[in-house]
């Protein structure tokens, strides 16, 4: 089965390809320049694979939470792809992914959602699956959910901004912290798999992002 996965939802822009159970993936620190190379960086996996978009079986991407321009872009990029080649789209959400790369029994995943907010949720490893326990959410870090018992491993560039609150917020609670782990490809074509085996693949069209915040900005007096 190969499957094409992309992720622009933070400032890296990253692309991954799974070709015969091999993996490969490349990335870039874009900053906003996403739509400029995301592309250019598909053509070239798919080249050093010998690969055209009809070879695949589907194409995942990182629906978020994220960048609002970032998840456009991936979001629109798969479905113009898949629609093209008639595919199916498997939409991967980016704080799973983050708990997939670092692969521990407890992961509480935190991106910095700007405006003084965090994107959060919380995964304990079930088999070789997930299991939500907390959702993904936006919030103050200073308030994030619970998190029952400890073991947990942090993870997410929240950690870099908002260190010291979710420090006080899980205290004792927390064995580690990757603060420089971000969204990726490579765990996004992972997750993807088996969603393909099992039939989950929607139609291009249907494929959306998963926003969480439902207001892209807030008067000054909101934001108080």
């Amino acid at each position: 089965m190969n499957i094409l996965a992309l992720d622009t939802s933070t400032e890296y822009c990253t692309v991954a390809l799974l070709h015969e159970g091999r993996l490969t993936s490349n990335e870039a620190l874009a900053g906003q320049k996403h739509s400029e190379v995301i592309l250019s960086m598909i053509d070239a996996l798919l080249h050093a694979s010998n690969l055209e978009l009809t070879h695949l079986y589907g194409i995942a991407f990182g629906a978020g939470p994220g960048s609002f321009t970032g998840l456009r872009i991936a979001c629109g990029v798969a479905q113009g792809l898949a629609f093209g080649a008639g595919l199916r789209v498997v939409p991967v959400g980016t704080l799973l992914a983050l708990a997939e790369s670092v692969g521990t029994p407890r992961v509480v995943t935190c991106l910095d959602a700007r405006m003084g907010e965090i994107y959060h949720a919380a995964y304990r490893r079930v088999g070789a699956g997930w299991r939500e326990t907390v959702p993904p959410n936006v919030c103050r870090a200073g308030a994030a959910p619970e998190l029952e018992g400890a073991g947990w491993v942090g993870c997410g560039n929240g950690f870099a901004v908002y260190g010291d609150a979710l420090a006080a917020r899980y205290r004792g609670q927390l064995t580690s912290v990757q603060s420089q782990a971000f969204p990726h490809a490579r765990e996004i074509v992972q997750l993807a798999y088996p969603m393909f085996a099992d039939g989950r693949g929607v139609a291009a069209e249907y494929a959306v992002p998963l926003y969480v915040r439902d207001k892209v900005a807030r008067k000054m007096h909101e934001q108080s």
